[in-house]
């Protein structure tokens, strides 16, 4: 590759990692080329961008954007390392890691790191709490049921009780 090459490469994921801040960093080592096709399938088909880089381009690519990585460089990128970037449904490259890990024997790919609106989790050991994460439109209807519902119950309470009182009227008035 050469150095215009890689400058390019770097331009490309210096932009990515500016407008997506939920991207993940894997290691899919060991993978055959057919596992690896129908993991990138996978990801191609929940709308998730996987792209396999060196880390020293995604090194120089992290140090553009305003954000502390620092601590990725000795634990997260070493080996093999795929990128996997998605926009606001932050759960949805776990959720595809785990799916396909439970569906291949070998438990790859590994998750390295991940970093959701610029916090980083590092570590395999996320996985399961990063794949249960809500999604911002999941949270969003969450705070709006909460919120409608002591509404909905004076409503229902109001509704319910002058129903009462009026059967209640009516009775008295056929006496």
């Amino acid at each position: 590759m050469t150095r215009a090459e890689k400058a390019v490469v770097i331009q490309e994921l210096s932009e990515k990692f500016k407008e997506t801040s939920n991207f993940y960093f894997t290691d899919a080592s060991g993978l055959t080329v057919a596992e690896i096709n129908d993991f990138r399938q996978k990801c191609f088909d929940n709308g998730v961008e996987y792209r396999v880089v060196k880390n020293t381009l995604i090194r120089k690519a992290l140090e553009t954007v305003d954000a502390d990585f620092s601590s990725l460089n000795d634990e997260v990128l070493t080996g093999f390392s795929g990128v996997m970037f998605t926009g606001e449904n932050a759960n949805l490259p776990a959720k595809i890691i785990k799916e396909f890990k439970n569906a291949d024997s070998d438990d790859r790919p590994k998750l390295k790191g991940a970093s959701i609106e610029y916090d980083l989790f590092i570590g395999e050991k996320h996985l399961g709490m990063l794949a249960k994460l809500k999604s911002k439109q999941e949270l969003i209807g969450e705070v709006i049921g909460l919120l409608q519902s002591p509404a909905k119950n004076v409503v229902s309470a109001l509704q319910s009780g002058g129903q009462t009182l009026s059967g209640l009227v009516k009775t008295l008035s056929e006496r």
